[in-house]
């Protein structure tokens, strides 16, 4: 596994042995950056990625021009090859890990936002389970994500992609087994202005 674009262009990652860990193959990874690069949204952008693994997405997104990522992992084994490939590449004045379940860290990512690009490569089952989409609403409405922001899912192709509350997905690109979906923040209708009472005015 290694980097396909940018400054760090083939430095190879470490990854965990076993299969507890699944990172982006370097064909989904080139092909992603490749779409957001001609989309203009990495270069000088501040990333989150989370489910991070072996941090391959943060790090490609450093390598091609972000500014700052912010990276979520809990497992140990591969928080072990995150940091050993965050000090390998000598990123860690632009990389923040934080050891943390997505699905509880929410206040602790949101401080660290707001973010213009959104990865997120979680185990496929709990895209499935809807975990994902519950935790992505949550970082929502905690005001996580920058005002344009672009979200990046990587889910099995034989799923659904998640519907996400607060997000708009507006495409997909499938690679054999993976699919990737594309997400922009939504553009919430405004509220009904409300009497004195709290109720929606009917003017």
């Amino acid at each position: 596994m290694r980097i396909t674009g940018g400054t760090y262009r083939s430095r190879a990652l470490q990854a965990p042995s076993g299969h507890a860990t699944r990172p982006t193959s370097d064909r989904v990874r080139e092909a992603l950056f490749g779409i957001l690069a001609s989309a203009g949204a990495v270069e000088g952008a501040c990333v989150l990625d989370l489910y991070a693994g072996t941090g391959a997405l943060g790090l490609e997104a450093l390598s091609r021009g972000a500014t700052r990522a912010v990276l979520v992992e809990s497992a140990r084994a591969a928080m072990v090859a995150l940091r050993a490939n965050v000090t390998a590449l000598n990123v860690g004045g632009r990389a923040v890990i934080l050891a943390a379940n997505v699905d509880v860290a929410t206040p602790r990512i949101a401080r660290e936002g707001p973010f213009g690009l959104v990865l997120a490569d979680p185990p496929w089952a709990i895209v499935d389970t809807g975990e994902v989409a519950q935790s992505l609403s949550a970082l929502v409405r905690a005001g996580a994500f920058a005002a344009e922001a672009w979200v990046v899912v990587e889910h099995a192709s034989r799923s659904v992609p998640p519907e996400v509350r607060g997000l708009s997905r507006f495409d997909s690109r499938r690679y054999g087994d993976a699919t990737l979906a594309f997400y922009k923040t939504a553009i919430l209708p405004a509220a009904p202005p409300r009497d004195d009472a709290g109720a929606p005015s009917q003017k």
